[in-house]
C-alpha cells in the first residue's frame, strides 16, 4: 500500500471523527439556524466542523489542496486534494434527526483515493481506502447480491429534488419497476447500499462535496458509482450508486426518460 495514500487516509479517518465528535456537542445543544442564497441552511456546528478539518490536515499537509463546503476551494500543489462536507445531512442535523455525517474525501490527481463518513449520532464510522476494502467502524462491509431490479430496494433523498429537475416521471418509473422505496437520503442511502442494506440509491442536486467520500466507499463494498450518463465524475448533480449487478438497467430507466 502507498504509505503517503495510507498516512493521509489515517489522519482523515481521525479529523472526520473529531469534527464529527464537534458537530455532535451542537446537535446535543442549542444552536441558530442560517440560510444560504440557495436556500439550504447552515449553522456554527457546520462552520466549526470545517475549520477543526482545515486544520488537522493542513497541518498534517500543507502542500495538499482543499475543498470545502462552507469555505470553498483552496488550490495545492501535491496532486492530492480532500473534499470536505462538514455536515451532509444538515436539515436533518437541524430538525434533530440523526441521519447525518461527516464526510471527508481524498483523490490523487483526480481519482477518488479514500473516503471517510463518520456519523457520531449513529456511533458509526464507514470507511475506505482504495485497493484496501470498505469498513462500518472494524467490519468489512459489502454490496448485495440482488441481481433483479423487481426485488430492489431504492434509497432517495427527496421527491421535490426530481420535481424541481424535472424528472419526477423518471424516478417514478424506476420506483414502479423495484420492490420498495425508503426515503433515507444524504450520505445515509449511500452507505445503505454499500453495506448491503440496499441496492440503488438515486439523488439529484448533489455537488462533489456530497460524493467524493462516497465513491471509494461504494466502490470498495463492491458497488458502482456514476451519472445518469453513466460518467464517473463526482461534479454531476445527478448521481446513482448501486450494488453494480442492477446498475446498467436502472441506468437504462434513467436515460430513456430523461433524454
Amino acid at each position: 500500500m502507498n504509505p503517503e495514500w495510507r498516512n493521509r487516509y489515517e489522519l482523515a479517518v481521525e479529523a472526520a471523527q473529531k469534527a464529527g465528535q464537534l458537530a455532535l456537542r451542537y446537535f446535543d445543544g442549542s444552536f441558530t439556524v442560517e440560510w444560504k442564497s440557495d436556500c439550504s441552511p447552515v449553522t456554527v456546528a457546520d462552520r466549526e466542523s470545517e475549520q477543526l478539518l482545515r486544520q488537522m490536515i493542513h497541518g498534517a499537509f500543507p502542500n495538499d489542496g482543499f475543498l470545502g463546503e462552507e469555505f470553498g476551494d483552496t488550490p495545492g500543489t501535491s496532486g492530492y486534494r480532500w473534499i470536505i462536507d462538514p455536515i451532509d445531512g444538515t436539515r436533518s442535523f437541524v430538525r434533530g434527526v440523526p441521519l447525518w455525517a461527516t464526510l471527508v474525501g481524498l483523490e490523487y490527481k483526480d481519482e477518488q483515493i479514500a473516503g471517510i463518513a463518520a456519523a457520531p449520532a449513529l456511533g458509526q464510522t464507514y470507511r475506505a481506502l482504495r485497493g484496501d476494502g470498505a469498513y462500518r467502524n472494524d467490519r468489512r462491509i459489502q454490496v448485495s447480491e440482488v441481481s433483479d431490479l423487481s426485488q430492489a430496494l431504492v434509497f432517495y433523498s427527496s421527491l421535490s429534488w426530481f420535481i424541481k429537475a424535472g424528472h419526477q416521471e423518471t424516478f417514478c418509473e424506476l420506483v414502479r419497476r423495484t420492490e420498495r422505496t425508503r426515503g433515507f437520503g444524504d450520505f445515509y442511502g449511500f452507505v445503505l447500499v454499500a453495506q448491503g442494506s440496499g441496492e440503488l440509491m438515486v439523488e439529484h442536486g448533489v455537488h462533489a462535496w456530497d460524493v467524493a467520500a462516497i465513491k471509494p466507499l461504494v466502490e470498495e463494498a463492491g458497488g458502482r458509482f456514476s451519472d445518469w450518463d453513466g460518467g464517473t465524475s463526482i461534479h454531476r448533480t445527478d448521481v446513482i450508486v448501486s450494488n453494480g449487478k442492477l446498475h446498467d438497467e436502472a441506468l437504462a430507466i434513467l436515460q430513456a426518460l430523461s433524454r
